[in-house]
């Protein structure tokens, strides 16, 4: 062969590889050529939506967690049902209790006029958790992109959810399945530090907590007692919310770890971390120190950010994130 024409053929081969090997991995700084407004726009969109209702930042923090536990952090969370599939948003985990599809709605529409089939909707769900933690009070962190978005959403696979009623082994093997440690999934568990919850998904610890008990005995009196006025019992008022984090629920704080050391977590699968020798440590760990758990949430954040993620020239990039393309 001719040296110019192998020459040549050797760059471009090493040109290719090297495209392959970019792209078949998440990066911080994926968008700064093709789309270097992405985070702005996105941290804008949150900002907004923050000012208006600062609930919103829980919602987009549990709506990436949720995200990448189901099929992983492909967006799929964010498809819309159809008359032939219920999809993962219309499942009994997700509504009416997932908030913030607005804001990804309007990220994307932003981005979509000036980088157009660029940027996908798992990397502004991605990009999203990371400004509503910070605005609360958070660390912030470098957000590694790149995640395509999938072409399938199921209801039915959101079963696969960490559920309120877990015990620590429960919680430990689903985390242990997504590649998260214990640890990991004790620092991600204090992202209940701020948000609110449906009075159905704990006032069984209420009112039908066991055969021998009504009212979860690990639950503090007074705390219950306020539950109680909170959320009466046999009420279907879906619009019933309580703080997640009752010392300081607005804020991304380790007051939800103090609250599990006084009895005051608000679901069964906060309470039982004080059961497991371990995971008990952890808790009063986490309490004393509020810089080191901002630092560990950060770094788990990021490594849940990269479950099953899809890249290269797998799955799409969705125009409309509510809708498989065309």
């Amino acid at each position: 062969m001719n040296p110019k024409k192998l020459h040549c053929a050797t760059v471009v081969f090493i040109i290719y590889f090297f495209s392959l090997n970019v792209h078949s991995q998440l990066e911080i700084g994926f968008y700064s050529i093709l789309c270097s407004e992405v985070e702005f726009i996105v941290k804008d969109e949150v900002r907004k939506a923050f000012a208006m209702n600062p609930r919103i930042a829980a919602g987009l923090v549990r709506m990436h967690f949720h995200d990448c536990f189901i099929r992983g952090c492909d967006a799929s969370v964010l498809i819309d049902s159809t008359p032939q599939n219920t999809a993962e948003k219309d499942s009994p985990a997700n509504s009416p209790s997932l908030i913030g599809y607005e804001v990804i709605d309007n990220a994307k529409a932003r981005l979509e006029a000036v980088c157009e089939g660029i940027v996908s909707c798992a990397d502004i769900v991605a990009f999203a958790a990371r400004d509503s933690f910070e605005m609360t009070g958070g660390l912030g962190y470098d957000v590694p992109a790149g995640r395509r978005d999938g072409r399938i959403s199921l209801a039915s696979e959101t079963i696969k959810l960490p559920s309120p009623a877990f015990n620590v082994d429960q919680l430990t093997k689903i985390f242990a399945a997504k590649g998260l440690t214990q640890e990991e999934m004790v620092t991600l568990t204090g992202a209940h530090t701020i948000g609110h919850s449906h009075c159905s998904s704990f006032s069984n610890r209420l009112y039908n907590f066991s055969g021998t008990s009504r009212q979860d005995p690990s639950l503090d009196r007074s705390y219950a007692i306020r539950l109680k006025r909170q959320c009466p019992q046999g009420s279907t008022n879906q619009s019933l919310v309580v703080p997640m984090n009752p010392s300081s629920p607005g804020r991304a704080d380790v007051g939800f770890y103090v609250d599990v050391l006084v009895n005051r977590g608000l679901f069964t699968s906060d309470q039982v971390l004080l059961k497991n020798p371990a995971t008990k440590k952890q808790v009063r760990e986490n309490a004393r120190k509020p810089s080191l758990w901002m630092r560990k949430f950060s770094a788990a954040m990021v490594k849940m950010g990269q479950i099953g993620v899809i890249t290269g020239d797998d799955g799409e990039i969705r125009r409309n994130c509510r809708v498989v393309n065309g």
